[in-house]
């Protein structure tokens, strides 16, 4: 029996499920994690007006932009346990509800501490949903190639969120105060939670036991990782301390576990470790490149976070254009290399091209990297979450589905720290360095997935 027949059952028996109620699913999948997504970006427009409001140092604003990431991360793979264990529909509506009400928290915050409370909170909410909402596709849509458009769309959503986040941060701040960005989750989240409820279907709960010690090992990890990167003096020592330290105990406990939270043997498939990486040289090269051109533009330019962000816009133009096709090619050629190839080797390509800028480089120069990198980005994030996803059993798709998505948030965590840090004031020789650091990643990922994704047919095709 094809390995998909159970959960072809489990996701559209009894529920009528045609193409119209596919459709309403992939709507209701979407924009939750269009939400989610969005909040990685949209909070950057919003720091100049924190600064002064709550009275807020540089540090401060760092942690509420990584400590969202960073729980984010953290506790995506816990999210994808929970998923197979108690069910995706159920446990997405949950980090919905969790992200929404943490959302209305971040925009009623009185000051700096209750804020970065509550984006803890969203973070937290944030990783219970994602890995459910790939489960979810997944059960939507059973046959490969639909489900390769599926994820084409859901992986354009990223993209989209993504690079509009700077932009409508600064119509929101602009047009009336940072709490806005914010409180925008509390329309959407709602919508999301009311379409989930009445079309997405059910599949059925896998038994999965829980791995609370590797769970508080991962979080101390991706701790010290994030005050290493973003503080100084001996607070910086003790998290690459803490860091050293958790690691190796998280990889000991998941060796020794009986139901481990991250199945260390999954690495072995080559499809299902290549594609984890590309994943987060991804993240890293554009999440730091996203910040590394806010910083040029604002700190270089002195342009407003508003002008910044339309300075964007050819890059975020092409998102939806390269996600619809990506999902298309791999249906098309059965394999998803060929996509992944095509879209690191172009973006990589634009973001070199970004490297001429400098303070006198007219804008127009910078367009048609803009849209390589955009097309690049969108046009490789679909292709490579499905070869995560599908390289790993039909009963681990949460799983596989925490463990793509954290890969790619530690990328972003990265390439904020890393390229925001090189880059500087946003002009000169460490701007340029840090663009050409974003291809390099880029470049390197595309070599990874030449030598570890299949080329002929795609996993689960082969293996149905």
């Amino acid at each position: 029996m094809n390995r998909f027949d159970g959960e072809r059952r489990s996701g559209s028996e009894g529920t009528g499920q045609g193409a119209g109620q596919a459709a309403a699913a992939l709507v209701a999948v979407c924009l939750g994690y269009f939400m989610i997504i969005l909040d990685a970006t949209i909070v950057n427009a919003a720091l100049p007006a924190l600064r002064v409001d709550l009275h807020a140092g540089l540090t401060g604003l760092r942690w509420v932009v990584d400590g969202y990431l960073l729980m984010l991360a953290a506790l995506l793979l816990s999210g994808g346990a929970l998923a197979d264990r108690f069910g995706a529909r159920r446990v997405g509506q949950l980090g919905l509800g969790v992200f929404v009400a943490a959302s209305v928290a971040c925009g009623l915050a009185p000051g700096l501490v209750t804020l970065v409370a509550a984006r803890l909170v969203q973070g937290v909410g944030a990783a219970v949903a994602v890995p459910a909402s790939l489960a979810l596709l997944r059960a939507a849509f059973p046959e490969p190639a639909a489900r390769a458009r599926a994820f084409g769309v859901w992986g354009g959503i990223a993209g989209v969120a993504a690079a509009a986040g700077p932009i409508l941060g600064g119509l929101l701040v602009s047009a009336a105060s940072w709490r806005l960005v914010f409180l925008v989750n509390l329309p959407i989240g709602l919508v999301a939670l009311a379409l989930t409820a009445r079309y997405v279907p059910a599949p059925r709960p896998r038994p999965r036991r829980l791995d609370p010690a590797a769970q508080v090992l991962a979080v101390l990890a991706l701790a010290g990782l994030t005050v290493a990167l973003i503080e100084g003096g001996w607070l910086a020592g003790a998290g690459a301390l803490v860091l050293l330290a958790a690691t190796p105990a998280f990889l000991l406990v998941e060796r020794r576990a009986a139901d481990p939270m991250l199945p260390l043997e999954m690495f072995r498939d080559t499809a299902f470790a290549g594609g984890t990486a590309v994943g987060l040289l991804l993240n890293f090269g554009f999440y730091g490149e996203l910040l590394v051109l806010n910083l040029y533009f604002q700190q270089g330019l002195g342009y407003s976070a508003l002008l910044a962000g339309l300075a964007l816009l050819p890059q975020m133009g092409v998102v939806a254009l390269g996600s619809a096709l990506s999902g298309r090619c791999s249906a098309r050629a059965g394999s998803v290399r060929p996509t992944l190839l095509t879209g690191l080797a172009v973006g990589g390509a634009g973001l070199c091209g970004l490297a001429v800028a400098g303070a006198h480089t007219p804008y127009l120069v910078l367009v048609v990297p803009l849209l390589a990198v955009g097309f690049g980005m969108s046009f490789t994030m679909p292709a490579v979450t499905s070869a995560v996803v599908d390289a790993a059993p039909a009963e681990r798709a949460g799983l596989a589905a925490g463990a793509i998505n954290a890969a790619r948030q530690v990328g972003g965590v990265l390439g904020v720290a890393v390229l925001g840090g090189l880059a500087g004031p946003g002009v000169g020789l460490g701007l340029r360095l840090a663009i050409v650091l974003a291809g390099a990643a880029f470049w390197l990922a595309a070599a990874v997935a030449a030598g570890c994704i299949p080329g002929r047919a795609e996993l689960n095709i082969s293996r149905g």
